[in-house]
C-alpha cells in the first residue's frame, strides 16, 4: 500500500499510474476494439469505468507487452 505525503503526491501517483483507453491503445499499438475485447474476456481488468471512459493501471497495460 502506498502512503501519500500530501495531495500533490497523490495526484502525481494517479498521473503516473492510471491511464485511459486511448493511452492503452498507444502503448499496446492496438485498437480500442481490441482493448474492449480484452476487458470482455477478463484478460484486462479496468480499475474504473464511467459511461465511455475506462481507466486502467499502467502496469497492467505494460504487462500485456511481455
Amino acid at each position: 500500500m502506498h502512503n501519500f505525503k500530501d495531495e500533490n503526491d497523490f495526484r502525481n501517483f494517479i498521473s503516473d499510474n492510471i491511464i485511459s483507453t486511448n493511452e492503452a491503445t498507444e502503448i499496446l499499438g492496438c485498437s480500442r476494439q481490441y482493448i474492449n475485447q480484452l476487458v470482455k474476456e477478463n484478460k484486462l481488468i479496468p480499475i474504473k469505468k464511467i459511461n465511455y471512459i475506462t481507466l486502467f493501471l499502467k502496469s497492467d497495460i505494460e504487462a500485456r507487452l511481455k
